[in-house]
């Protein structure tokens, strides 16, 4: 799988984990290992333009999904799945810090940030909230791997709770 993670934004956050959690994503998703996958960590001012620029909304926003190959996880009957471009996740911190603060269970940025890494994955790979039931199952999946990853980490205490707008 390769993934790059390009933090252009001037706050530290923390990469690795960033990179762990989506390459946990995209395996659980049964994605391609040769596919690719980029995510761009910004400032508020950049994830602002590019919220009135692509969804027409003010202000900046936690997380935007970018799809390139519009790869869906395999079915159950699917031997191999296809390979190529996910696309590109674009986080701000700032929205992030601000959301994990405010949530019911208070976590950090940099679990927030964990959290929109696996609501990005999911958005590129065709999930969608807009829907009840759409927004039952994508955060139920969505909690499902960030708990399993939490877990195979040896992380404890509750999972961030979802706070995806």
């Amino acid at each position: 799988m390769s993934i790059d993670v390009n933090n252009e934004s001037g706050t530290e956050v923390d990469e690795q984990a960033i990179l762990d959690i989506a390459r946990y994503a995209l395996a659980r998703m049964r994605i391609h290992p040769l596919s690719e996958l980029s995510v761009i960590v910004v400032d508020a001012d950049a994830m602002e333009q590019l919220h009135v620029q692509w969804m027409d909304l003010p202000g900046p926003t936690d997380v935007m999904s970018f799809p390139m190959d519009e790869l869906r996880p395999p079915g159950k009957d699917d031997d191999e799945p296809p390979q190529g471009l996910l696309g590109d996740i674009v986080l701000c911190p700032e929205v992030a810090a601000k959301q994990g603060a405010e949530a019911a269970t208070r976590h950090s940025m940099d679990e927030e940030l964990q959290l929109l890494t696996v609501h990005g994955v999911l958005h590129l790979l065709g999930y969608d909230h807009e829907e009840p039931d759409e927004k039952t199952e994508m955060f139920g999946l969505q909690a499902a791997i960030v708990d399993g990853w939490r877990a195979e980490q040896g992380l404890t205490g509750p999972s961030p709770a979802p706070t995806v707008s």
